[in-house]
This record gives C-alpha cells, structure tokens and sequence, in this order.
C-alpha cells in the first residue's frame, strides 16, 4: 500500500525537477578570436580550425566555444591586435612575447605565453664551400632572413657574440638583408646575388638544402639549445579571465601536434589547403613533418635563454626571474624553460 502511494508523489517529483532542469539557462557560447600569419610554424592552428579541435577540447571541458581565425599580415599588425582585443590569443615570437610582457608590466595589458606553438630549429645556410661558420663570412656576405625583427636576428646576435666574443653580438648585422623565404632559397641556389647565407626555417631549410650546393653552418639549437620559434600569447586579462579557455587552447594544440606526429601526410594536405603552393607538394611536406614530428605542441621553450640574453644586452631593463613569470598557470607544470 505504501508503494502503491508513493508513486504518484515520485512521479510529482520528477516533473519538478524536469522543470527545473528545463528552466536553468543553457550555458552561452563563448566566441574567442585567435590570430594565425603564413608559414608551417602555424600548421597546429590550421588543424585546430580544421578539425575543431578548439571546440571539441572545450566542450571536454565542459565549454561551449566557438574559435574564430583571422589572418594577420605580419608580427607587428599581430601583436597590436592582441594588445587591442582585436583578437583574444596570437602568435609571438619569444623576444617579442618578452618584451610585451615587460613594457606593460603589473597592468592587464602585460603579455603571458598561454602555449608553445613550434620549436623547429632555425638553420643558418651557406652557398660556398668556404664558408664553414659565420667567422668565414666576408663583409661583403649578405645574410638573408624573414624579417629584421625576425628570431633569426636574435640568434646571430648570440651566435656572433660566442663566435668573435664580447660586445660583438651586432658585428653581423649590418650584413642582413630582409627577404622572404622563397627569395632567399632562389637567390642561395641561383649565386647570382651578394647573398651568401640565409637563416631559415622549415620546409624551406628542407627545401634548399636538397641543393648539392647548400650546406647548413649553423643551428640555434647549437647556439641555445631548443627554443620555441612561435608561442600563443595573450593579455594577462584574458589569461586571467578565461583561464580555462587558456587550457582549453593549450590542450587543442596539444591534439594537433599528436595529429602531426600520426598522419604527417593529411597534416600536410591540411597545410597545403590554407597555404597552396606551387613550390611546396605533399610528399615533400609529409616528410619534412616527420623529420620535426616532435618540434610541435604546448610546452614553451627557450624564454629564459631569451631573457637572460636580452637583458645582458639592455633590451630587457627588468627581466623576469624565471621563465614561470611569463606563462599563464596551467603551463608552470609544464616541461617549458
């Protein structure tokens, strides 16, 4: 009898809690801005905006996200954009990530690293068999590179200065020249130019040194060990007030270096998709990819070595002590350095 009574008090019960769950507000979608340049250091966002990695690491986490990629010209319209709010999360190159976390400092504007990107080695090359180390440039030599801002200038500066000495890290540097990479594999291979070396990196490292008349002479790796060549950054308001979207980003990132490492051939179909090319081919890219199959993912690399060097040199006036300063939480626990 007392069952039999029950259930209709069960059954009251069970509609009010229907109710309820009908009437708690479905949780708002969180749209996010990220922005993405041109080259394969940005291949594992071209696989989060592919294969919604973003959104479905979010949703794991219990978040409704939705990511939005923009395509920004070059480093400095980038960091603007992230400093603006133009965009929520963007690429930095760690120099560039350290100085913007230093000149805004103990405000929200201060830039935190929220993931690795890439850390595939930068390589200087050379055209003449003379040429065995930056000691056998002449003056004459012009070294070519992305950009005068790019990495590649940070890295000679310490190449030259453990090459000729102290005070000597921009004993080079009036010999740089600005050029994109596929310039400087043409002029390299063709020699009909003053340029002697270009800094690069990969696929275009791959690319002209499948040359006979190219040879590497020097690696950042030998000069500083890993160091990542793009991390994410954002403002320390964003960091602060999407910490779990932060960790959300840096676990997609995570999904698609493991991507790379498993499928290199759809990954370079992937590129090849967002970037066509008539140099650059799928078999010539899949292998590139599982040369560096471990040079992608979260875990930043290479900011002390950074810090330490700038500030030797003035570019940093108040360094940080240690690279944990410069990241957002979720990555202390990380093996970055």
């Amino acid at each position: 009898m007392f069952a039999y009574w029950l259930r209709p008090a069960l059954l009251c019960a069970g509609l009010f809690s229907l109710v309820a769950l009908m009437a708690t507000p479905a949780q708002a979608r969180q749209d996010i801005k990220i922005g993405v340049g041109f080259g394969m250091a940005f291949l594992p966002l071209y696989l989060c905006q592919e294969l919604n990695l973003v959104e479905k690491q979010g949703k794991e986490a219990g978040l409704d996200i939705k990511a939005n990629y923009r395509h920004l010209p070059d480093a400095g319209a980038m960091q603007d954009a992230v400093r603006s709010g133009a965009i929520d999360f963007g690429p930095y190159g760690v120099a560039a990530l350290l100085i913007g976390w230093e000149k805004a400092k103990g405000t929200p504007q201060q830039t935190l690293a929220v993931a690795g990107l890439s850390n595939f080695p930068l390589v200087l090359l050379a055209d003449r068999p003379a040429i065995k180390s930056i000691r056998d440039l002449k003056p004459t030599d012009r070294i070519s590179m992305p950009s005068l801002g790019a990495p590649q200038m940070y890295v000679l500066e310490m190449a030259s200065e453990k090459a000729f000495g102290p005070g000597q890290e921009n004993r080079l540097r009036t010999q740089v020249v600005a050029l994109p990479h596929a310039e400087s594999v043409n002029a390299l291979l063709s020699g009909s130019t003053e340029i002697s070396a270009y800094f690069s990196s990969a696929p275009f490292t791959q690319l002209a040194l499948a040359s006979p008349k190219v040879h590497a002479i020097l690696s950042s790796e030998d000069v500083m060990g890993p160091a990542s060549l793009l991390v994410i950054g954002a403002t320390r308001h964003t960091v602060e007030t999407n910490r779990k979207i932060s960790d959300v980003l840096a676990k997609a990132i995570d999904t698609a270096a493991e991507f790379i490492r498993s499928d290199p051939r759809k990954a370079a179909e992937i590129y090849l998709k967002y970037e066509p090319s008539k140099t650059l081919d799928v078999p010539m890219l899949a292998a590139v990819l599982r040369e560096l199959q471990d040079d992608f993912g979260s875990p930043v690399h290479g900011v002390q070595a950074y810090a330490d060097f700038m500030a030797k040199h003035g570019q940093l006036k108040n360094p940080p002590e240690s690279w944990k300063e410069v990241v957002a939480p979720s990555l202390t626990k990380s093996p970055s350095s």
